[in-house]
């Protein structure tokens, strides 16, 4: 039994004892610090990740600049991709979701939508291979921006005091019910419409990439291996393949379902409830 524990430890060790497969751990989130430093007396350390996240930012930004410097009526390539990605944000969102009223929110939604789109591609970015969305900290912060907003606009668009008493007092629920409601209503708007938002994305990239790592080095490991394992060191690595063209299909999916989550959550800012 001794013996039995030692080899399936051996073979799930993630922290690089014994002679198995290394499975992929916590680690591949915590990378090394390059850099640290100290401002305004907060500590501050950047790692692979920060930069990935800053060549992420810098690309779109440099994207999206190129496909307006120099604008023609018949769109090129690069426009007509930045044009595209604008309008179905535009229309299919700000338009679409929030509402009449949503054109104004257009920018903020569209820049939302590209930069995580652009912090997710990191994920099948040679050299990068990690989105930064894959720690829950980048995620959370967006949800955060996001939360102060649609608080902020419904605050100025229907007043603080309406805006607060159709939360915390829907109207056509009978008055005993507000027992009952009311602590659930506070909870959804202001603690778990964040909150999912923010796992949502999160949970997504983390799986994503867990996935692609597993694959991928279980394919190197099976062909290193030799022996009968290199049967499966092919199935192992089409698999890797597959789940990253997978991988593409979350990677915009997960940037547009933030965006539209964001949207409905303004709609329900401007527009009052009835």
């Amino acid at each position: 039994m001794t013996s039995s524990a030692h080899g399936l430890g051996s073979v799930l060790a993630v922290d690089g004892s014994g002679d198995g497969f290394q499975a992929p751990g916590l680690g591949e989130f915590y990378p090394e610090v390059i850099a640290s430093f100290s401002l305004l007396g907060i500590d501050f350390e950047i790692t692979r990740i920060t930069l990935i996240l800053w060549v992420a930012t810098l690309a779109v930004v440099a994207f999206l600049i190129a496909t307006v410097r120099n604008p023609q009526i018949v769109p090129g390539k690069l426009q007509f991709v930045g044009e595209s990605g604008y309008s179905l944000v535009r229309d299919g969102i700000a338009r679409d979701v929030v509402g009449p009223r949503g054109l104004p929110f257009a920018p903020f939604l569209a820049s939302l939508f590209f930069f995580i789109l652009a912090n997710n591609l990191m994920a099948i970015v040679p050299f990068a291979q990690i989105s930064p969305m894959s720690k829950f900290a980048f995620p959370l912060v967006l949800a955060a921006i996001c939360w102060v907003l649609y608080i902020y606009i419904g605050i100025r668009e229907q007043g603080a005091g309406k805006y607060f008493k159709d939360i915390l007092f829907l109207p056509g629920v009978p008055k005993p019910m507000y027992i009952l409601v009311t602590p659930i209503e506070i909870l959804q708007n202001f603690v778990v419409r964040p909150f999912t938002l923010a796992v949502r994305l999160f949970a997504n990239m983390f799986a994503g990439h867990m996935l692609l790592v597993v694959f991928a080095l279980g394919a190197v490991y099976l062909f290193q291996v030799g022996n009968f394992s290199m049967v499966f060191g092919p199935i192992s690595a089409l698999m890797a393949i597959v789940m990253t063209f997978f991988e593409l299909l979350v990677i915009f999916l997960q940037a547009y379902v933030f965006t539209v989550l964001m949207g409905t959550y303004l709609n329900g800012s401007i527009e009052a409830e009835h």
